[in-house]
């Protein structure tokens, strides 16, 4: 019988050596965190510019059914919400003498700015009395924050004048929460109340929304962290001008 012989083993075939890549130069990898923060800042910008022309727009339709108030004394966005409060902007000391002479006996401060000694005794000044109830900038009062403010302007001897900074959105917040405790409003009518003296930020307008936003505490963190981020160039702006 012939013997059947065994087939060779194929010679095994080296692999191409693959090209050595070039390590990144510290231009090159310069170069591409340069495109990388370029492309973060403008969709941060476009992202701003959305939100800011959003809420002037919605601002202004809301400006179309409610006052937005008027500049007295000094004070800007100063509007009576019923025979017990009203609200504005910071007044100066002409604003305060204008608020005692229309019969205002006690101003609520949203501010939590560093204040100085001089700021806080204009109210004493005038013959007002002064309670502080400081709300960071762009952000919303807590449960206990809105029972104390429903509690200041109850118990007041004569109305009350609540103001924060530029007297939008601490301010709105606060007259938010107190229309629907009041019954005066619901929560649709005390937003767009709110936002006709002018665009508060994301969070503040989340607040007002729920049927009571006494119960609405602070707003979800997701909506808290891009309202901040969004709002942060304002709020820095802010900052700059007290200096």
């Amino acid at each position: 019988m012939p013997v059947l012989s065994a087939a060779p083993s194929p010679t095994p075939v080296a692999a191409p050596a693959l090209p050595e890549r070039p390590r990144p130069t510290p231009r090159l990898v310069a170069r591409r965190a340069g495109k990388a923060v370029a492309v973060c800042a403008l969709g941060y910008l476009a992202l701003w510019l959305v939100t800011v022309l959003g809420t002037l727009g919605v601002s202004f339709l809301a400006q179309q059914q409610y006052s937005s108030g008027e500049r007295v004394g000094g004070v800007n966005h100063f509007l009576q919400v019923d025979d017990k409060l009203w609200r504005g902007s910071a007044p100066g000391p002409e604003g305060y003498e204008e608020l005692a002479e229309r019969g205002v006996r006690t101003v609520i401060d949203l501010r939590a700015e560093d204040l100085s000694e001089h700021q806080l005794s204009l109210p004493g000044e005038a013959g007002l009395d002064l309670i502080s109830m400081p709300i960071r900038d762009g952000q919303t009062p807590t449960g206990e924050q809105v029972d104390q403010f429903l509690a200041a302007v109850e118990s007041a001897p004569g109305p009350v004048f609540v103001h924060c900074g530029a007297g939008v959105g601490r301010t709105g917040a606060v007259t938010a929460a107190y229309l629907v405790a009041t019954e005066q409003a619901d929560a649709g009518e005390a937003t767009l109340r709110n936002r006709a003296g002018g665009p508060p930020s994301l969070e503040q307008i989340y607040y007002a929304l729920p049927a009571d936003p006494g119960e609405a505490d602070q707003p979800p963190l997701a909506v808290q962290a891009v309202s901040r981020l969004m709002d942060a160039p304002r709020r820095i702006n802010a900052s700059l001008s007290i200096f």
